[in-house]
């Protein structure tokens, strides 16, 4: 795994384990990142970060709308 540092400025307040969880759910939301590698980067469980998703605006169905009009059509 990557080892990354960043500099944020002081009157920004955030805590290390925040600047994860809005690392990994920006991660997860692109598609980057699996719901489990995601948790890992925040430091936590699946089910904890799939709990959490909602309050970054992040839905836990991580499922293009392309992909489901097709599923839907060959249904």
């Amino acid at each position: 795994m990557k080892v990354l540092t960043l500099n944020i400025p002081d009157n920004v307040d955030l805590d290390n384990k925040q600047v994860a969880l809005l690392v990994a759910s920006r991660l997860y939301e692109q598609g980057k990142l699996s719901l489990g590698q995601a948790a890992e980067v925040a430091g936590l469980t699946k089910r904890t970060f799939a709990e959490i998703l909602g309050d970054y605006d992040v839905s836990i169905f991580n499922y293009p709308a392309s992909d489901l009009s097709r599923d839907l059509a060959n249904a």
